[in-house]
């Protein structure tokens, strides 16, 4: 499914023309299965972040390899990065990122709408996505009329609504009081089982990573670890 071989990324930090390089990724190497739940767990500034958006296509890392499905990504263009992002990964983060003047049906129908997806279709995905969220009864409320854990549903759902094989998540309960957390955990790991999705959670939280099949540690842009954890 995902494949990152001698992946590396360097930063510069300062002025122009007094710089100074500060290497990010140092050499990260690692695999992960289909229908995987991976737990990459890191203090601030570990560089997990980074990885994580290097994956995705938003950063190009300096050298290394990333296979997603066999497709070699790492030298995409910005075009072409966009593009496979849209087939292949959904993304939750922490503070939800959805549109304020957007209901949690338009929300959700968002990546649909820029894959020109016809409104019929549309229409019938998210209303499934909705029941599976367990946010029927609020399709037409705005994201200020929810609870942080609403939120986060419609955030999931937006992910998975384009039938992507792999969610990427960025610190998925950091703005969630423990007991919304724990839901948010439960719902990740039932859309694992029953939808088979590849799930890659970014985390400095002991908890959220309890719910992976492996962790990996990151320190100082040095990924180890990645034993199967038994649940």
């Amino acid at each position: 499914m995902i494949t990152v071989k001698s992946l590396h990324h360097t930063f510069s930090i300062g002025k122009k023309g007094h710089e100074r390089k500060v290497e990010v990724l140092k050499g990260i190497n690692f695999h992960i299965q289909t229908g995987e739940i991976v737990a990459i767990v890191g203090k601030s500034g570990s560089g997990k972040s980074t990885l994580l958006q290097t994956i995705a296509g938003f950063m190009k890392p300096d050298s290394g390899s990333i296979l997603v499905n066999n497709t070699e990504i790492a030298g995409f263009t910005e075009k072409q990065s966009a593009a496979f992002r849209l087939d292949h990964f959904g993304f939750i983060f922490q503070n939800f990122q959805l549109l304020p003047s957007q209901t949690v049906f338009e929300n959700i129908e968002l990546p649909l709408k820029l894959k020109g997806v016809s409104r019929a279709i549309r229409e019938k995905k998210v209303a499934e996505l909705l029941k599976k969220v367990g946010l029927t009864s609020v399709a037409d409320h705005y994201p200020n009329e929810l609870s942080g854990g609403q939120q986060q549903r419609v955030s999931i759902a937006r992910a998975m609504i384009t039938n992507p094989p792999i969610i990427l998540a960025d610190e998925p309960t950091g703005s969630l009081d423990s007991q919304t957390e724990q839901e948010i955990l439960s719902l990740i790991r039932l859309l694992n089982k029953n939808e088979n999705l590849t799930f890659v959670i970014i985390t400095h939280d002991e908890e959220v990573a309890s719910i992976a099949d492996r962790q990996f540690r990151m320190t100082d842009g040095v990924l180890v670890g990645g034993m199967l954890h038994v649940i």
